[in-house]
């Protein structure tokens, strides 16, 4: 792990595989068979589970825990106390760890403070979900989510900026790329990359 910052209060544990340029901050817990890409920042008591996939700069706010059968994409942003669920029907008397659920969360995804994912959806490319929103359903790529349940409420840029109603076509007012909607599909005009 060459050029990987771990706090001393944290544990990579071995078989985990950390990629280059991440930092883990306190308490953190880094289990067997989590795999971490490079230049992420693991915040304050954040554990990975086995299995768990975390991407390229992908940023982890405080007491994240991201469970077996949870992918985040690259440039994934999970704000603090973010909430993924990993089986559907938990009983603490019934084992069902071979009942876990995928969960998608696909490049440039953000997930507000408190929201909650429920396991077995998949988060479109650069879709925001607001904070404390619960999310029980798949979410479109650029989708804005809010509320509980978690509701399509508008449409956001890559660059994190909401976007005024399309009719078939927006700007960002902002980093002014192009957006097109149709058949209740926002894509980008631009094919400009977003990241950085």
């Amino acid at each position: 792990m060459s050029d990987v910052f771990v706090h001393e209060s944290s544990y990579v544990d071995d078989g985990a595989r950390v990629g280059s340029g991440t930092r883990i901050w306190h308490f953190c817990h880094i289990m067997p068979g989590a795999t971490i890409g490079e230049r992420c920042n693991l915040g304050q008591n954040v554990v990975v589970m086995p299995n768990a996939v975390v991407g390229n700069n992908v940023k982890v706010q405080n007491n994240v825990s991201i469970y077996e059968g949870v992918i985040l994409e690259d440039d994934v942003f999970c704000g603090p106390s973010c909430v993924f669920t990993n089986v559907n029907n938990p009983r603490s008397h019934v084992n069902r760890k071979d009942e876990y659920a995928k969960t998608l969360v696909k490049k440039g995804c953000t997930i507000g403070a408190n929201a909650t994912i429920v396991c077995g959806v998949t988060l479109g490319e650069y879709a925001f979900i607001g904070a404390g929103a619960v999310v029980t359903e798949n979410v479109l790529p650029y989708s804005l989510v809010l509320g509980v349940p978690g509701r399509h409420a508008g449409w956001v840029c890559g660059c994190g900026e909401r976007l005024r109603s399309p009719a078939p076509e927006v700007e960002c007012g902002r980093c002014h790329r192009r957006y097109r909607l149709e058949s209740d599909r926002l894509t980008p005009v631009d094919p400009l990359d977003v990241a950085g």
